[in-house]
């Protein structure tokens, strides 16, 4: 009987702890997972912070990306303290707050340690004999007076039968009978595409093809990439190492038989024509007359050397720092060829859009930080002076690469 009593104590301990298990398990459960009504203002601030801690995020990313780029995204954030504004000025200035574009003011220190050390050897190596005694602008020049300045400073030629060692009949057969502005006639809106790698799953061929003419540069196709980058070619400008280098197949590849074709060479600083046309830096001059046997019809110019160092001095003169003693790229030089020829250019992904990356060209897959920021040629530099002289928004650099130049004809000094 006694051990029956025991047993039922026993039960009843069990049972009531058991129950208390049960309850405290209940609470637990409840708390947990309970959510409190959010009134509408706490759901805003609750969404504002998200969206603050996202931005700032993105912005880690960019910076990561840029491989130490710094001052290269801007980001502005709104101030969420100030009072209500109309809905113009609210839209806008939301659209603002995610826009990370290039900084006009960005400086080699700006750049990746790898870079910097390029950067400083080929300030060392000084290969074209670069001696600038020009003045330094401490005060930066308004877009204006540096539009100006390319206007009048830099003289966008080709090499014609009256320069030096080009006026005999044998060269007379090879070079162009017309100008390049007799060839193309006046132009209104052009696009310079650059080859940059941020051109992938843009969806600007539609946009880029919708202009008068279109320049592009050295080996970028447009075969299966119709859809980012277009299919119309007006002018490619390519560079003397490309045309001398087998693996390119410049003589037999038919991608260059479209528009006219333009190619720069490298001159020393001081060069005169002749000195350049007896050492070019790259042996192009066979290779040209090659082409023209075979493509008769088809406009193709040399560009007068003198115009990359006139450009260079002005990229020099608005730059607080010593630029690498390198011609300018490509790039620029496409710029402002276009800049002679048509009333507006639209130039994309020079400046990097939102879809920046270290991949070089969209049509390989070759990563390096020093196709944006640059190595051999002051390409941060020039990037600073076009983002000075851009006409067009940040948004538009944001979501399309794009910067919108006047042509020289419109520039009134």
């Amino acid at each position: 009987m006694v051990h029956i009593n025991v047993l039922k104590k026993i039960m009843c301990v069990l049972v009531v702890i058991l129950i208390a298990l049960t309850v405290c398990l209940w609470k637990e459960t409840r708390g947990s997972y309970y959510v409190p009504f959010k009134t509408e203002n706490d759901d805003s601030q609750i969404h504002r912070t998200s969206e603050k801690w996202n931005l700032l995020k993105s912005q880690d990313l960019v910076h990561e990306a840029a491989g130490g780029m710094g001052q290269m995204p801007k980001t502005l954030l709104s101030n969420e303290n100030k009072g209500s504004i109309s809905g113009t000025v609210e839209k806008s200035k939301k659209a603002s707050d995610y826009v990370k574009v290039w900084d006009k003011d960005s400086s080699s220190r700006n750049l990746i340690p790898r870079l910097q050390k390029v950067r400083k050897n080929y300030l060392s190596m000084n290969k074209y004999n670069v001696t600038y005694s020009g003045k330094r602008n401490t005060a930066k020049l308004s877009p204006e007076q540096l539009l100006c300045q390319l206007r009048d400073r830099v003289n966008v030629s080709m090499i014609h039968g009256s320069d030096g060692p080009f006026n005999t009949s044998e060269w007379l057969r090879y070079l162009p009978e017309k100008s390049l502005n007799e060839t193309v006639g006046r132009l209104g809106r052009c696009a310079v595409v650059s080859s940059a790698g941020s051109l992938k799953s843009s969806h600007l061929g539609p946009e880029i093809d919708s202009h008068d003419a279109v320049l592009r540069f050295n080996g970028a196709p447009v075969k299966g990439f119709q859809e980012d980058v277009g299919q119309k070619t007006t002018i490619r400008l390519v560079n003397s190492q490309l045309v001398t280098v087998e693996q390119q197949q410049f003589l037999r590849d038919a991608l260059y038989n479209t528009g006219i074709l333009i190619i720069w060479d490298p001159a020393p600083y001081h060069a005169e024509i002749h000195e350049w046309y007896r050492k070019p830096d790259y042996k192009f001059f066979e290779a040209y007359k090659l082409y023209r046997i075979r493509h008769p019809e088809q406009p193709f110019y040399i560009l007068n050397p003198k115009m990359q160092w006139q450009l260079w001095d002005i990229i020099q003169e608005n730059s607080l720092e010593h630029i690498q003693p390198n011609p300018p790229s490509s790039g620029t030089l496409g710029i402002l060829i276009m800049m002679t020829l048509c009333d507006e250019v639209d130039v994309y992904e020079f400046l990097p859009s939102k879809r920046q990356t270290d991949i070089c060209h969209y049509y390989q897959k070759f990563h390096d930080r020093a196709c944006t920021m640059g190595a051999y040629h002051p390409l941060l530099f020039e990037k600073n002076l076009v983002k000075h002289i851009n006409q067009g928004t940040d948004e538009d650099i944001y979501t399309h690469g794009k910067v919108t130049l006047p042509g020289f004809r419109n520039v009134h000094c």
